[in-house]
């Protein structure tokens, strides 16, 4: 080769013979090839490894974790109707019942779709808290779609609020002082057990040093120590009130009216020594609660809580059973508590006709005309018009004005139910201590 020879590359050789314009459109022919094999590749090696048989003994693959869908229910509605739901793909029937229904054993039967959801809609309903239990197939069970629970007793129950006046004073509001409630344990030297006892302090009892009158506060039978703050939303009464200013800041003690109980049992399992009952535990614990009440609770209360003393500084009041346990330790003790009252509770006659009974409505005059003498400040009766106990209510006003006792009787609307017990507790406390 002279030196004047050019010599090209292999490179230059190429773009010589091939435009710019044609590498490139060979470039793209190219990369477009090359894609689409790469594609069918993948596509290829998929459908052969999902029609290759599993190896034997080989787990099978898990199915995608899939959240169910969440059953709304209740759901209240702008115009207070409600819709119950319930999801059972096996069950033929679906009832429910609640407190806004009238007659012993009211319900009312759901509708099933296709799915195996059933629904209702009831109501409009009034502002007030609500009770409800569904039965699926004869069987009595809780909203599952619901975590608003309450108990009485062995009694679960879901519920619900409609908002409005009505039921204003049941709901914990921001802004309004709470106060606290304590389960504490005393020592009864008449039950001769260690018990539990349910106290309400007001906001202001941790920040401020002073006394303050107290209310014991007890619940009807089947119930527990739990059952004015769990049933009857005592604490959210007395918080709304107090800082309304319709009720002055107060102690409330709320105590098991079962004196074969240490506490309640679904927290606190009864030892064998208590588990007595039907008529052999009625006689040997006749009269006892009564008793500890005056003997252990209330001095346990005044001794470990600034309380003032006194009886214009004690409150007494009880529903159903309780309103007999008040009556019992107000006419047993009088001058002991200088406000009383008795809500749907009376004197009960069982048909009793002997020297016995007789003796004992004797001894109640007395106990009355004792009473009255006493200094109290208020006797306040409370019954529903359609309450079984009505009747014994009508029993105890006619001995109360035989005596020419004063008290104040109010009438409602209803029957034997924590609704009528909740308004009678907001009514009740605006009148003490005044």
């Amino acid at each position: 080769m002279s030196d004047g020879d050019v010599l090209y590359s292999p490179i230059d050789l190429w773009h010589n013979s091939f435009p710019i314009t044609n590498i490139n459109i060979i470039m793209k022919i190219f990369l477009k090839s090359t894609l689409l094999t790469l594609v069918s590749l993948l596509i290829l090696s998929a459908t052969l490894v999902a029609q290759q048989p599993a190896r034997p003994g080989a787990p099978a693959q898990r199915p995608a974790f899939r959240m169910p869908a969440r059953i709304v229910s209740p759901e209240i509605l702008p115009d207070n109707k409600v819709i119950f739901r319930l999801y059972s793909k096996d069950a033929a029937k679906v009832t429910i019942s609640g407190e806004w229904q009238s007659g012993f054993g009211a319900s009312e039967t759901l509708a099933r779709n296709d799915t195996g959801l059933f629904s209702i809609t009831i109501g409009p309903l009034k502002p007030e808290l609500y009770s409800y239990t569904f039965t699926i197939d004869g069987v009595r069970a809780i909203d599952p779609g619901n975590v608003q629970v309450r108990r009485d007793g062995l009694n679960y129950q879901s519920y619900f609020i409609i908002p409005g006046a009505e039921s204003d004073l049941y709901v914990q509001k921001n802004g309004v002082p709470h106060g606290t409630v304590s389960k504490v344990w005393y020592t009864s030297s008449v039950l001769e057990t260690d018990r539990r006892v349910y106290v309400y302090t007001p906001a202001s009892y941790g920040t401020v040093k002073q006394k303050y009158p107290v209310l014991y506060l007890f619940h009807g039978a089947g119930g527990d120590e739990d059952a004015w703050t769990n049933m009857g939303r005592a604490a959210q009464i007395m918080d709304n009130l107090i800082a309304q200013g319709k009720t002055k800041p107060m102690i409330v003690v709320m105590t098991n009216g079962n004196a074969n109980q240490a506490g309640a049992q679904n927290d606190v399992p009864p030892l064998a020594s208590q588990g007595e009952q039907g008529m052999a535990a009625y006689a040997k614990y006749a009269g006892k609660f009564e008793e500890h009440l005056v003997k252990d609770v209330v001095p346990f209360i005044e001794k470990n809580y600034r309380t003032l003393k006194g009886k214009d500084n004690r409150a007494i009041a009880g529903l159903s059973m309780g309103g007999g346990h008040t009556q019992t330790i107000t006419n047993n003790n009088p001058g002991m508590f200088s406000y009383i009252g008795v809500f749907s509770m009376g004197i009960m006659n069982f048909g009793m006709q002997s020297d016995e009974a007789a003796k004992m409505d004797q001894e109640r005059e007395v106990k009355i005309e004792a009473l009255k003498n006493s200094g109290y400040k208020l006797y306040w009766i409370a019954v529903g018009k359609d309450d079984f106990v009505y009747q014994s209510v009508v029993t105890l006003r006619n001995l109360l004005d035989k005596h020419n006792f004063k008290y104040i009787y109010r009438e409602s609307t209803g029957g034997h139910t924590w609704t009528n017990w909740r308004i009678y507790l907001s009514e009740f406390t605006p009148m003490l201590f005044k």
